[in-house]
């Protein structure tokens, strides 16, 4: 208790003195508050992007898809397939009517809001008329619902934040097709946001598919019923597909960009981490000698070593716990909701999502800043500890 008491005592003492200081205290505050900012941002454009796919799907729907598929792009089937795949058990039933759309999933270009000058890769979905039964998360919040049969279609919010010509009224011209948008519709954030729909007969016809599909999207009785719906799918000797749950499906998809973007993160967090704890160390050492008397009078006056060591740890932490607090703020202010877009590289396609700076990311930053500030102490406290009592006594 002595011990802590001593520690409480000099630690005080440091925090107290740090407005004399405010010069190269600020020094160690904004280089930690600057690495904090670059570190939550980046790793928040991962959390909306991992957001954006996996708040995408519902363990109460399935996709069906080619077997050997990584990806709709890849997939593929006949009409008479689809028809097969609407008569498994385990489907949800509106009446008699399978709740299950056979869907057609192309990619077109369009300039980004951002950068008319560059097209991105925009994917274009037919639907069926029961997708919207199916998928009972999606509502239209502009316009209207798009008559089956015509050109019309409906754009995701984040296809319509992201692109021109997305607006209810515009037309998309997509080399000599035109499409006719009449609705913005929203799905909880998810990637569906991204995509134009349109009706899959309409596709079908104008690109030349025939009657082929590239999967089955399929609402289930039960989140348990996926057992027995695709078991029977997968021993079908009619059939080759196979089935995923639609949640578990984009959280697949999801993790290369998160990683990969994750992995970037750390990287440039450690780079500018390195020199923000010089900056630390400068700060800390410049403390130490400008307390070397009050330091070695209170070792004259019965404090021992450890209580010093800490002290001084604890002083560079609290400068550290600031930086990382005040970046932390600065990076939820300045990012948090930011709207963009990236390719999904698993459908070369644009994925719409808006950083997160979540709380869990926040604590993260703020942990890192005290690791910076745990480090940038040490040595200083290591010489102040060290520091030969006469011999500081007699510095002026």
């Amino acid at each position: 208790m002595r011990w802590l008491r001593q520690v409480a005592a000099v630690l005080a003492l440091g925090v107290r003195t740090i407005p004399q200081r405010f010069s190269s205290s600020a020094v160690a505050i904004v280089g930690i508050a600057g690495v904090v900012v670059v570190f939550v941002s980046v790793l928040s454009i991962a959390a909306g992007f991992g957001a954006a796919l996996e708040g995408a799907g519902s363990p109460r729907r399935a996709l069906v898809l080619r077997s050997g598929s990584d990806s709709e792009m890849t997939s593929g089937f006949e009409g008479p397939d689809a028809d097969v795949i609407k008569q498994a058990p385990g489907l949800a039933r509106d009446g008699q009517n399978p709740l299950a759309s056979a869907e057609l999933y192309v990619v077109i270009d369009l300039p980004k809001r951002s950068s008319p000058d560059k097209p991105a890769n925009v994917p274009l979905r037919g639907i069926e008329p029961v997708a919207m039964k199916v998928r009972d998360d999606v509502s239209i919040v502009q316009g209207r619902m798009f008559e089956f049969g015509t050109n019309e279609v409906i754009v995701g919010r984040g296809a319509h934040s992201n692109f021109i010509t997305t607006n209810v009224g515009d037309t998309i011209d997509s080399g000599t097709n035109q499409w006719r948008v009449v609705g913005v519709f929203e799905a909880n954030g998810g990637v569906a946001e991204t995509e134009i729909w349109g009706d899959v007969r309409t596709l079908q016809g104008v690109y030349q598919r025939g009657n082929t599909f590239q999967v089955v999207l399929a609402r289930l009785e039960s989140e348990s019923a996926l057992q027995s719906f695709g078991d029977w799918l997968t021993t079908n000797p009619q059939l080759s597909v196979m089935v995923r749950r639609e949640n578990e499906y984009y959280a697949a998809q999801s993790q290369l960009m998160t990683q990969l973007i994750q992995s970037i993160g750390f990287g440039i967090a450690g780079l500018m981490g390195i020199g923000a704890v010089f900056g630390a160390i400068l700060t800390m050492y410049t403390a130490v000698a400008t307390r070397a008397r009050e330091i070695a009078t209170l070792r004259a006056l019965g404090f021992n070593t450890a209580a010093v060591l800490a002290s001084v740890i604890g002083e560079s932490m609290a400068l550290g716990a600031l930086g990382g607090i005040i970046g932390g703020l600065v990076a939820y202010v300045g990012f948090n909701g930011y709207q963009t877009s990236t390719m999904n590289f698993q459908t070369f396609s644009q994925v719409a999502f808006a950083f997160r700076v979540t709380p869990e990311l926040l604590a993260t930053g703020v942990v890192y800043a005290l690791t910076m500030g745990f480090i940038g102490g040490l040595f200083p406290a290591l010489r102040a500890a060290r520091l030969p009592i006469p011999t500081a006594l007699r510095e002026l």
